[in-house]
C-alpha cells in the first residue's frame, strides 16, 4: 500500500520508476515504454494508480536492450537474444554467433554500399567547378535529372 500511495520515495525499496530506471541506463522515458511494448523490457510491478516499477533485474535487462541496440541489433534479434539470455542451457553459443555474424554481414554490406554512394558523391563533386553561376548547366542536377548515377544501393528485385 505504501509503494502504491508514492508515500516512498522510488530508490526506497529497491524499486526505480520509470524516469530512475532512464537515468540509470541512459534511455529515455519514452524508449523505456517502447521496449516494453516490444516485449523487451518488463515491468516488476505497477502501482494502483498506473506507476511503473522496475528492480534490479529490470535495470540490467534495459542496459542489456540499450548495448545490444546500440551496436545494431533489430528488435527481433534482441528478442531473441534475450530468450537465449534467460534460457542459456537450451541454447549454444553457436545460435549467439550466428545472430552475430548475420548483423556482421549486414553492416559490411551497408558499408560497402555507403563507400560506393561515397565515391560517386566524389566524382559528382569533381565534375563541378560548383561556381556562382547559376544551375541551369550544373552537371550535378544533370547527372540527376538524367538518372545516370550510380547509387550504390542494391535494386528491388
Amino acid at each position: 500500500a505504501a509503494l502504491e500511495s508514492g508515500k516512498f520515495s522510488s530508490w526506497g525499496l529497491g524499486m526505480l520508476k520509470i524516469g530512475d530506471l532512464a537515468s540509470k541506463t541512459g534511455l529515455t522515458a519514452h524508449t523505456i515504454r517502447f521496449y516494453e511494448k516490444n516485449g523487451l523490457i518488463n515491468v516488476s510491478r505497477r502501482s494502483a494508480v498506473g506507476y511503473r516499477y522496475y528492480n534490479d533485474s529490470d535495470v540490467r535487462q534495459a542496459v542489456f536492450v540499450r548495448t545490444a541496440r546500440r551496436i545494431g541489433f533489430s528488435i527481433a534479434d534482441v528478442a531473441t537474444l534475450l530468450s537465449i539470455r534467460v534460457d542459456k542451457r537450451n541454447h549454444t553459443c553457436q545460435d549467439v554467433t550466428d545472430i552475430t555474424q548475420r548483423k556482421l554481414t549486414d553492416v559490411d554490406e551497408k558499408i560497402s554500399e555507403l563507400a560506393s554512394m561515397r565515391k560517386t558523391l566524389q566524382i559528382l563533386l569533381d565534375s563541378c567547378s560548383g561556381g556562382p553561376e547559376n544551375a541551369s548547366h550544373c552537371s550535378i542536377m544533370e547527372a540527376l535529372d538524367a538518372s545516370n548515377v550510380a547509387t550504390g544501393r542494391r535494386r528491388a528485385t
